[in-house]
């Protein structure tokens, strides 16, 4: 591979031997060609991050919340650094009161807030295990992180307090103490007591502390800081430990990035927090934020008012996902189709012309100064009016989506790539340059990057135009481990490289355009994974089916399916529901469709499947699957990429009649 400008390699290939596939160079950002920059002197833990930064920064706002007046949202309310820090040592003395000490692992389950920001930095106080806790991978997730993790006490937020003390009096072992982010009702405290768990209110517990003071322990960048439960495989969720390092590591490392680009995050930036903070991408940007002395601003909890949300806190830095960017591009559309035939010509001319003068090299604060002002202003004001930067993850964003708002929101927009296992941002797209939309850019000056050959997928990691393999990552920001599976941190952690599962593809500049998955398993846009052949062989069991074939993607946020109807099963409901006509017809018949999917919908209940497991479209084909047209191998498993090569019309309109 020739020219690559923003990576340098710093190993040669290596031929495969002893029935081991080949691995392609290995290369790093070009920004760390003669080393990766030492990290600070003294930051030793995420707690020094936060430190340094209230003496640097004691009045600047840190955590803002909007004020509720009537039922309505309003301004944002803030705390500044000084004030948060003191609130931090109340609620560490508090802690320390109920005898949990460095090395306890602490939970915190809600929303986006302050007290959530808060009772972390607690936690990095005193050394303890973060472990965020979260209710979408699944029914009895809660309970299964508590018992597995150990967690002694949970700060909940107030709504989800029941469902914290359902998972008693199986998680009673463990978990001591539960401190609510707002009330305590009579009934919550009665049943507590039933089961010897003791309970506070928000005010409560800061009483607790009262006049106590407790050393803060030493910490250590070996020390893990947070353990982040994650799916990805069938099975019970993974506790990916993050230490101090990892953390502190990414944020060299992203620092390093925007400095040479020149958009490091600074005092003056103003972020606004609804991602969540359960999930590694949001912990780690403002981790980042804090560093900087910047200040966070949260959502109100409602995704149909997050726009309203922008343009009170007139936000700087926006990171996103891309089923939220799709909303905004899907209402900037609207609006603009519905706003007459003049505005709506002149728009275009107007996009054309600075879409154009972009590809030419322009940056996008020159390529159309003038149209910027009189044209897409609006569509900036409508973000806030101060937006600078737009970071998407957790899925790809579509180029279509891309392209249209590096050019209408007169900011960056840039797509990363990391999973929680690479403490979030192993790759970052670069500004300004149109060649890298549909890719995830060269990785962070922070890791090193190699490509696996997967000759069963017929993925060469040596071939010269283009290398393509499964990526593996290796530095200082990766995990620790699975937290009690060493077996499984061994599958993935292999002579300091870890595998990610995805296949990825070189392009000439040296971005990586991620174009597969390893095994059965892909991410849905909300950033779910799916596991999809223990799901087939769950809606196998639906007898009036032969064969499935389930199918999502990265851009898509639901599951569609191909199904051979069984004949038998198809025929008696047809004469049972007044359907005439042969088999084949009874395949395009909407009402069969439907039976269908109400009956995969029956199993998917009765395995207590996730909400986004489950099929919310199918084709019926009634030809069996079969090796004529290459779908199964001799042993009859299914070849999945020519599955949807031989069915891509029919996928395409099954998304586009479902959604």
């Amino acid at each position: 591979m020739a020219a690559e400008k923003f990576i340098v390699k710093i190993e040669e290939a290596k031929e495969g031997e002893n029935g081991r596939a080949s691995r392609g160079p290995v290369y790093r950002n070009v920004l760390a060609k003669d080393g990766f920059k030492p990290l600070p002197p003294g930051l030793h833990s995420c707690w020094d991050i936060f430190f340094e930064s209230v003496k640097e920064y004691p009045n600047n706002r840190m955590l803002g919340e909007r004020e509720m007046v009537k039922g309505k949202a309003g301004e944002y309310s803030w705390l500044t650094y000084k004030q948060v820090y003191d609130l931090v040592l109340e609620v560490g003395n508090s802690i320390r009161t109920c005898g949990v000490v460095q090395g306890d692992k602490c939970g915190i389950y809600g929303a986006n807030c302050s007290k959530w920001v808060v009772s972390m930095q607690a936690c990095n106080a005193h050394g303890l295990y973060c472990v965020p806790l979260y209710d979408t991978l699944g029914a009895g997730a809660v309970e299964y992180i508590i018992c597995h993790a150990e967690i002694s006490i949970a700060f909940v937020e107030e709504t989800k307090i029941s469902e914290v003390l359902k998972t008693f009096p199986t998680t009673g072992k463990y978990l001591k103490t539960v401190v609510s982010f707002g009330k305590v009702s009579n009934e919550q405290k009665e049943v507590s007591g039933t089961f010897g768990l003791k309970i506070f209110s928000w005010d409560e517990f800061l009483l607790l502390g009262w006049g106590q003071q407790y050393d803060l322990p030493i910490k250590k960048r070996t020390d893990t800081c947070t353990i982040m439960y994650t799916s990805g495989t069938t099975g019970d969720p993974k506790g990916v430990m993050i230490s101090n390092e990892a953390v502190l590591s990414i944020i060299s490392g992203v620092n390093h990035h925007l400095e040479s680009i020149n958009e490091e995050f600074s005092e003056r930036d103003v972020y606004l927090s609804y991602l969540p903070l359960a999930h590694i991408f949001d912990r780690v940007i403002e981790e980042l934020l804090i560093f900087r002395g910047a200040a966070i601003g949260f959502w109100h909890k409602d995704v149909k008012q997050l726009v309203d949300d922008i343009r009170e806190l007139r936000p700087t830095v926006f990171c996103s996902v891309p089923r939220v960017l799709d909303r905004i591009y899907s209402g900037l559309v609207e609006k603009l189709s519905s706003a007459g035939l003049l505005k709506y010509t002149l728009f275009n001319i107007a996009y054309s012309y600075k879409l154009r003068n972009m590809s030419k090299g322009y940056k996008h604060v020159d390529a159309a100064p003038r149209i910027d002002k009189i044209i897409f202003n609006k569509v900036k004001e409508g973000l806030g009016g101060n937006l600078r930067l737009i970071l998407s993850g957790a899925a790809p964003l579509s180029s279509s989506v891309e392209t249209f708002l590096r050019v209408v929101t007169c900011a960056h927009v840039l797509q990363g790539y990391g999973l929680t296992e690479t403490c979030a941002g192993s790759f970052v797209a670069q500004p300004d340059v149109l060649a890298m939309i549909g890719t995830v850019g060269p990785p962070l000056p922070i890791v090193d990057v190699c490509l696996k050959s997967v000759p069963e997928m017929g993925y060469d990691a040596l071939a010269s135009t283009p290398p393509r393999g499964e990526i593996c990552i290796r530095g200082k920001c990766l995990f620790s481990g699975y937290y009690k599976r060493e077996d499984l941190t061994e599958e993935v952690m292999i002579d300091g490289w870890f595998h990610t599962g995805d296949i990825g593809e070189w392009q000439l500049d040296g971005s990586m355009k991620i174009i597969d998955r390893k095994k059965n398993i892909f991410k849905l846009s909300q950033g779910e994974y799916v596991a999809v052949e223990n799901l087939e062989n769950n809606y196998s069991l639906a007898s009036c089916i032969d064969a499935i074939w389930i199918y999502g993607n990265s851009y898509e946020s639901f599951l569609v399916a191909v199904v051979n109807p069984n004949i038998e099963s198809a025929e008696r409901w047809a004469e049972e529901n007044g359907q005439t006509g042969h088999f084949s017809a009874l395949c395009e018949s909407p009402s069969a469709k439907a039976y269908i999917l109400e009956e995969l919908s029956k199993i998917g209940k009765e395995k207590k499947l996730k909400g986004f497991e489950f099929v919310k479209a199918v084709h019926l084909d009634p030809t069996p699957f079969d090796m004529e047209r290459d779908l199964l191998t001799p042993t009859y498993k299914k070849k999945r990429s020519q599955f949807l090569r031989y069915y891509q019309d029919v996928i395409d309109g099954l998304y586009k009649s479902a959604r």
